[in-house]
């Protein structure tokens, strides 16, 4: 299979998943499914200039990155697939894309958040996505770097969950 890793990360490709992570996972694509991004040039060239020279990267909205994993397109690569809310995530699983492990890394906050962690923040649409993604046997992790300990994401948030 080609995802070697999946992240939610607000900020798509930046210093953190362009450096630490894709470095640390020999990732040779970065797959960034955001259905907004995927239609606007300047934001695609602005996560291309962040993405490693040595790195391909694709931008594509999430029915056309479902389509094209489950078509095989990459399946010689190895794929780090990065959104930034779970729903997004929630929508590849069901479109039949095999994410065994979601590694949820920053979600900014706003007025509607609320606070999982110093860096993730959540609204209620998050919560019902997470526990859909738990229902599909997606495993949930927290972790910010590489060289940070990987904690199971359930009970952080079920702590602002009341």
């Amino acid at each position: 299979m080609a995802i070697i890793a999946s992240r939610i990360d607000g900020r798509l490709v930046h210093g953190q998943v362009a450096n630490l992570w894709t470095t640390k996972l020999q990732a040779s694509r970065i797959i960034v499914v955001d259905d907004e991004a995927s239609k606007d040039k300047i934001q695609k060239s602005g996560l291309r200039m962040a993405a490693p020279m040595s790195v391909r990267l694709s931008v594509l909205d999430a029915d056309t990155a479902a389509d094209h994993i489950n078509a095989g397109k990459y399946d010689s690569q190895r794929v780090f697939v990065v959104a930034k809310r779970p729903a997004t995530f929630l929508k590849l699983v069901q479109k039949g894309v095999p994410i065994k492990e979601l590694n949820v890394g920053n979600m900014s906050q706003t007025n509607e958040t609320k606070s999982v962690s110093k860096s993730i923040n959540v609204v209620q649409e998050d919560i019902d996505a997470f526990h859909e993604l738990d229902k599909a046997g997606v495993k949930l992790t927290a972790q910010m770097v590489p060289a940070d300990d990987s904690h199971d994401f359930l009970p952080m948030l079920a702590k602002v969950e009341g």
